[in-house]
């Protein structure tokens, strides 16, 4: 079984996040922003962060970041759902997905598409977070612009 952090585990580890985010941004050039806020989807509001990454498929990136009990979630929109080429494009969503590792393509509100995931609290450290932004980055810029054609085909004819 996981770990399961109380309160104040939680706020040990969230203590231990922004100093780890702080020194992303310090040797990262692609990191814009890193906000700090909660998350309203529980009534003790899970720490949350925003980390906003420069691109150039897609000019900003933002992952949100949720600190739980158990895990630490990650997500970030990719897109809205498509005006058209629906099948083309969430079948190319599901080939890109046996490809990720630690993150997953998947319809969110509205049918935009996001592309999630977690760690276990017990595996947070600077090394996996570095590597769920730049596996979520990575992600983005490498499908941006072919999902925007296939969703979108028409207004880029």
């Amino acid at each position: 079984m996981s770990g399961y952090l109380d309160r104040d585990g939680v706020a040990h580890l969230a203590g231990r996040i922004d100093i780890w985010l702080a020194e992303l941004a310090e040797v990262s050039t692609s990191i814009a922003a890193i906000d700090r806020g909660t998350s309203d989807d529980t009534a003790s509001g899970d720490p949350r962060w925003y980390v906003r990454m420069r691109g150039e498929a897609k000019e900003f990136t933002t992952v949100w970041l949720t600190l739980g009990q158990r895990t630490l979630r990650y997500e970030t929109y990719v897109m809205p759902a498509p005006e058209e080429n629906a099948e083309m494009l969430y079948e190319n969503l599901l080939r890109r997905n046996e490809r990720l590792v630690g993150a997953h393509f998947s319809i969110g509100i509205e049918d935009a598409v996001f592309l999630r995931g977690e760690l276990l609290v017990d595996d947070v450290d600077a090394e996996q977070l570095d590597r769920v932004l730049g596996t979520l980055f990575a992600a983005v810029e490498e499908s941006f612009g072919t999902l925007i054609r296939i969703g979108f085909a028409s207004r880029f004819a």
